[in-house]
This record gives C-alpha cells, sequence and structure tokens, in this order.
C-alpha cells in the first residue's frame, strides 16, 4: 500500500511539473510558482529557490511569477522584488486566481501582468504586526480611528468610543500609519520604475511623457487602491476591467492567447488539486524544484 502511495505521489508530482514546464515553453521564460500568504522569513526560501534556478544552464532572461495569495507582510515584498530583479531582466506576473493587498503591490512591481476574467487584485492594505502578536489589515484600523476622531471633534463619542479611544496606543497608531506610506511609496516607486518604463509618449498627441508624470500617475493609482471609502473590504476583489478601466492599467488579458489560456488553466487546477491533497498552507514550484 505504501508503494502505490508513493507511486500516485511521484506521478502527481511529474504530472505538475510537466505542466509547469509546458508553460515556461510557451512563454519562453522561466517560471516561479508562489502559493500561499507572504509571511515574514518567505524571502529566505525564494533567495535560495532563484539562485538555483538563475544558475541552471537552461536559464532566461526574463521570469514569470505564477502568484496565489491572500497577501501578508510588506517586508518581504520588497526582498523578493530585489532578488528576482537581481537575477532577471524582466520580471512578469501571472494572477490565475486572486494576488490581494501585498500581493498586489508585488504585482506592480513587475513589467507586465497578466490576467483574465476570473483573476483579482485587491486594495492595497498591508498586514501589520498588533501588541497581541496578530497580523491585523493597517488600513481598517486607521480608518476606524480617523472616524472616532471625527466624532469626538462633534462631540457625537459614546463613552464605550471614548474608551477605545483612550486606550489605543499611538505608537500602534504610528506603525499603521508608516505600513499605509510604505505601501504607497512602495507601488509609486515600481510602478514607475517597471510597469511604465515603455510609456513614453502620450496617445493622445505624441508628446513625450516625463518621469514627473508617470510618477503623479502611480502616486494617483497607490492612493485609489489605498482608499477604503472606494473598496470598503480590504478582501474586495477587484478584476481586469476596473483595473484597465477606472484605474487605467495596462493589464495583457491572457485569455485572448487561447493556448496560453488553456495552459494556464490546466496548470492551475493540477496544482491546486496538488496542493489540497498535501493540506499545503504554502507552496512554492520551479523547474527545479517542488
Amino acid at each position: 500500500m505504501k508503494e502505490l502511495v508513493n507511486k500516485l505521489e511521484r506521478l502527481s508530482q511529474v504530472a505538475v511539473t510537466e505542466l509547469l514546464t509546458k508553460l515556461e515553453t510557451k512563454l519562453d521564460a522561466d517560471v516561479f510558482t508562489y502559493y500561499g500568504e507572504i509571511v515574514n522569513g518567505v524571502e529566505r526560501n525564494v533567495k535560495d529557490i532563484i539562485e538555483a534556478l538563475a544558475k541552471d544552464p537552461n536559464k532566461h532572461q526574463a521570469i514569470y511569477v505564477f502568484l496565489t495569495t491572500p497577501g501578508g507582510s510588506l517586508t518581504p515584498v520588497q526582498r523578493m522584488v530585489d532578488i528576482l530583479r537581481h537575477f532577471y531582466s524582466e520580471v512578469n506576473f501571472i494572477v490565475p486566481d486572486y494576488a490581494y493587498s501585498a500581493g498586489t503591490i508585488w504585482c506592480m512591481s513587475g513589467d507586465n501582468i497578466y490576467m483574465n476574467y476570473y483573476s483579482s487584485l485587491g486594495p492595497i492594505d498591508p498586514q501589520v504586526q498588533s501588541k497581541d502578536g496578530k497580523l491585523v489589515a493597517a488600513l481598517g484600523y486607521l480608518d476606524k480611528i480617523n472616524e472616532l476622531l471625527e466624532k469626538a471633534k462633534s462631540n457625537e463619542l459614546s463613552q464605550a468610543e471614548f474608551l477605545i479611544l483612550k486606550d489605543f496606543d499611538l505608537a500602534e497608531l504610528r506603525s499603521y500609519e508608516q505600513a499605509k506610506e510604505l505601501a504607497v511609496d512602495m507601488l509609486k516607486k515600481w510602478l514607475t520604475k517597471y510597469k511604465f518604463k515603455d510609456w513614453t509618449t502620450h496617445s493622445a498627441d505624441g508628446s513625450p511623457v516625463t518621469l514627473e508624470e508617470k510618477e503623479a500617475r502611480a502616486l494617483e493609482i497607490a492612493n485609489k487602491l489605498s482608499d477604503n471609502n472606494v473598496w470598503k473590504s480590504h478582501g474586495r476583489p477587484i478584476g481586469i476591467q476596473v483595473l484597465t478601466e477606472d484605474l487605467h492599467l495596462k493589464i495583457i488579458d491572457y485569455e485572448q492567447d487561447s493556448e496560453l489560456n488553456d495552459i494556464i488553466s490546466e496548470y492551475y487546477d493540477a496544482l491546486s488539486e496538488y496542493i489540497r491533497s498535501h493540506n499545503y498552507s504554502g507552496f512554492f514550484q520551479t523547474r527545479l524544484f517542488i
């Protein structure tokens, strides 16, 4: 029985790896699959995996991050961007399902983002560690505190709300503010440097696009994605139509390439089943690692 289980396990691994290789062939690029929360310390694992891939004689100049994540901490995102950019001249992202919060910010560091009608990004609401050690969504806390402060100004604060406001740790509040500021700064920097690098002329009149215009456009997108008054929820899905029409972001709809769409769907289905069957909370894969 044990031998049968091991055999099925090997067959399952081979099948998932063959589908990833098929995707690499189609894209003519390396593929790195990241599935799971973005937690502090994960960047060390990513560093080892990407370094091994970079040493492979068949390494490409471009890499696609096949990303599914509910979000998490910003610190590993910064370091993982540095890792990928150190070894690759082009970094793209494929989002077959969802990449929320810190995952959305990570996507914005790419040269291109590939999505289809089902794919979703989300508001940039970074998670920070509270004083009791729990990860909390920073913007939700900031919005609530600002709401209580406005009520205090107009003498509408209840006794219970007064006690909440009175006992809130100002240092903790500042850490939430800094997390929001960092998220906006990262998104502004990466959009300007990578996503907008080929935006050189205005489509309306052909005039050159200045660095200041790129930065202003990136800041506009960052501020809108971090506005809870717009999205209402940390986990609200933002699809390709909203991203392209409302935020005016250039997103590649991979469904327009039927072959690529089929390969991505086939790989993601097999990948999801493999992860589910092993009850993994997080999962990485390249052609050299599973």
